[in-house]
Parts: C-alpha cells; structure tokens; sequence
C-alpha cells in the first residue's frame, strides 16, 4: 500500500480525511502539529482519532506560533462568538503553511508522494490558506523544493474536503464509520474537550450535524 501522511488535528474533518484516506487505498501516517494553541484536548482528540483508525503511526510535531502570536488560538485575544465579516481574529497567520511544511518533510523521510489536509473552502471561516488556490499553489512550491519532486517523483496534496459542505462531510463521516465523538472542534475547548457552543467553529460544526439529520454527539460545557 502508498504511504501517505495525513495532518490531524482532531477535530471531525481531518477524521474524516484520514479515513477517506484508508478508503483510498493509502497505509496512513498521521501528523499533528503542537504550535501553541489555547484548545490543547484537541491533540488528545488526534491521538484516539489515530489510535482508532488504526494509523501506521501517530508523530506529533511541537512548533511554537504563541511565540509570535497575532490570533486568538495563540495570543491573549478573546475568542468571539461566531459572526463578524473579514477574516476572523481566530485565524492563524501561517498555521497551514507551517503544517503542510513539517508533513512535506515526513512524506520524504517516509518515501510517500502523498500528502492529506482537512481544510474546506465552503463551511469554513475563511480563512486565506483554506483556499483552493492555496493548496495548488503549495504543491508547486513542494515539487519544486524538495529531492523528491526535483528527483521526478512528484508530490501530490490532497484536499478531499474542499468543496464539500459540513453536512457533506458529516455524512462521509458517517459512511466511513467516523466517531465523532472522539474529536474536538471548539476553539475554547475545555481541558475535558467539551465545546463552548458559541464560537464560529461549534456553530459550523453544529449545523452541519443538524443539516445531515445526524444527532450530534459534541459534549458542549
């Protein structure tokens, strides 16, 4: 079977992802990426959702954005309820960037050409590195920065999620035998990894439960 390495945050997308990923025929690597956030059950999340979907191995990576800081997951900045136009203060300057990067390095190590990401540009809070031309635009730059891609063996990011909406992907959750409850979305989750139920990540996630017609097994504070 392909390697592929797989970004797993813990919240329900990137479990959908890596199971997409089995289903494609791929022997997944799941990576989660440590960089500061205040919602650390999230990584507890990671780890059942690997555990559970039986990855080949489980590598988290520490890498520290509180140092530079500049939204409300890594700095002192309150997080808002959902709402509000432009790009929400939540959003992370370079946090996908950074995480694709440190996959790019393992998919080398490990000999994979395959690279698998949650992000989602219809139900999403739009933010600029979920976008399409994103992910397009990093796996020209990873062909070209690597021995591999320079080599002829091409690097291929997949992005399965993208023009899916939540209730969509609730119902290839669901398809895939995904336990929701195992993962964490909320931005102020608890230590427990129970949700707030009012931040732009629980309502997304809530109305896509509602939208599929699945009972929605978040455990909200």
């Amino acid at each position: 079977m392909k390697k592929a390495v797989v970004l797993v945050s813990g919240g329900m997308d990137s479990a959908v992802v890596l199971a997409m990923a089995r289903e494609q025929g791929f022997t997944p690597y799941a990576l989660s990426v440590s960089y500061g956030q205040r919602h650390t059950s999230e990584l507890d999340a990671a780890a059942r959702v690997a555990q559970t979907q039986h990855a080949a191995a489980h590598k988290t990576v520490n890498v520290d954005l509180r140092s530079i800081g500049g939204s409300a997951l890594t700095d002192d900045i309150d997080v808002p309820e959902s709402g509000g136009a432009g790009i929400p203060v939540t959003y992370v300057p370079a946090r996908n960037t950074v995480m694709l990067s440190v996959a790019l390095g393992w998919a080398e190590v490990l000999g994979a050409a395959d690279i698998f990401c949650g992000v989602n540009a219809v139900d999403y809070s739009g933010y600029p590195d979920c976008r399409p031309e994103f992910i397009a635009a990093f796996q020209a730059l990873a062909n070209l920065a690597t021995k591999a891609g320079v080599e002829g063996a091409g690097l291929r990011v997949h992005a399965p999620l993208q023009f899916l909406s939540k209730a969509d992907i609730v119902r290839q959750g669901v398809r895939l035998g995904v336990d929701f409850a195992e993962t964490v979305s909320c931005y102020s989750a608890d230590a427990q990894g129970r949700a707030c139920g009012h931040c732009d990540a629980c309502t997304l996630r809530r109305a896509g439960f509602i939208d599929a017609g699945v009972a929605d097994p978040t455990r909200y504070t």
